[in-house]
């Protein structure tokens, strides 16, 4: 088991994709992710958790890299596998 820690108070950025019937708008017809908010990055894990789940696919959160547990960008499946890891409190 790793003993590698989570940087929960990192700087982040909840962004949202535009979308077209509930979908992402494909990044090649020129969408990009638009800023929801700044925070830290439990912030917006729990800003994320409060979207209704039919929406998640549509969001991610953009932070430094730690380690191989947090990427720059953090997509929906990967953002609730952290909430349910147990952000620190």
């Amino acid at each position: 088991m790793s003993d590698t820690r989570i940087d929960f108070s990192a700087p982040a950025t909840l962004r949202k994709w535009p979308s077209v019937n509930k979908e992402r708008v494909s990044a090649t017809l020129g969408a990009r992710p638009y800023m929801i908010m700044d925070g830290t990055l439990d912030e917006c894990i729990e800003r994320f958790m409060s979207q209704p789940e039919s929406q998640h696919h549509l969001y991610e959160i953009h932070t430094a890299p730690q380690s191989d547990l947090v990427s720059a960008i953090l997509s929906a499946d990967h953002v609730i596998e952290l909430a349910r890891g147990g952000r620190a409190r």
